[in-house]
Formats: C-alpha cells, sequence, structure tokens
C-alpha cells in the first residue's frame, strides 16, 4: 500500500454493468400486452347536452298542439315514443350521446306528463285520458 489507496472506493452504481436497455421485441420477454379498445363515438358532455336540447324543443312543440290535459299526454307520449325511435337509431348508427340526451329527457318528459294526469285524476276523479 502506498498510502494514496488506503480503503477501497466503493464502486460506483451501475459499475461494470452494461446500461438497462429497452428490449426490442424480438425476443419476448414476457406475456402480450393486453389490447386497447377505444369507442368509436364516444359519449361527450356536448353530445349528450345537443341531444338533451333537442328533445326538449321536440317534446314542448308536440306537447303545444294539445289543447287540454288528454291531448297534452297523448301528444307527448307520441312525440317520446318517435324520439326513442330516433334515440335507437342514433345509439347504433350515429352520436350515442346524443341519444343519451334524447332519452334522458324524452323520460323527464314523459315523467312531467304522468304527473299532469295524475294531478288531473285526483282533483276530478274521473282517468283524463278515455
Amino acid at each position: 500500500m502506498n498510502g494514496w489507496n488506503a480503503v477501497p472506493a466503493e464502486p460506483r452504481p451501475g459499475a461494470g454493468h452494461p446500461p438497462a436497455r429497452t428490449p426490442s421485441g424480438l425476443f419476448p420477454t414476457g406475456p402480450p400486452p393486453r389490447p386497447t379498445w377505444r369507442e368509436p363515438c364516444p359519449v361527450t358532455g356536448a353530445g349528450v347536452a345537443v341531444g338533451g336540447a333537442t328533445a326538449a324543443a321536440w317534446l314542448l312543440l308536440f306537447g303545444l298542439l294539445g289543447r287540454d290535459v288528454p291531448g297534452y299526454a297523448w301528444w307527448t307520449a307520441i312525440a317520446g315514443g318517435l324520439a326513442w325511435l330516433a334515440a335507437l337509431v342514433l345509439v347504433r348508427f350515429g352520436d350515442r350521446g346524443v341519444a343519451t340526451g334524447v332519452a334522458i329527457v324524452t323520460a323527464g318528459g314523459w315523467s312531467i306528463a304522468a304527473a299532469v294526469v295524475a294531478v288531473r285524476w285526483a282533483q276530478s276523479g274521473d282517468w283524463p285520458l278515455w
């Protein structure tokens, strides 16, 4: 010992080892990665809002055709059925977000019409739709 290196120096981390490399994929190292599935027409908030606004306008226009409670209820039921048919077509061939907005607002419109019919029925004691 010459005094200069009385204590052997500890090796640096990674000294003597080659740097880690990213596998090239030529030789498999494990199971293949799981596939990533992407929605062709993702549901967006804007699509739901557009569908909801369109359905609300549709139900309003049809509801205004009725001159009394039975007319309002029947026009709302017909408009809602047509809106749901449009939503089914949109789910299959179009934008699922718009279809979701149409379906949600149509269900709400039907609920309002049912409540109006129930209130009239409770007030008069006679079923208003026949």
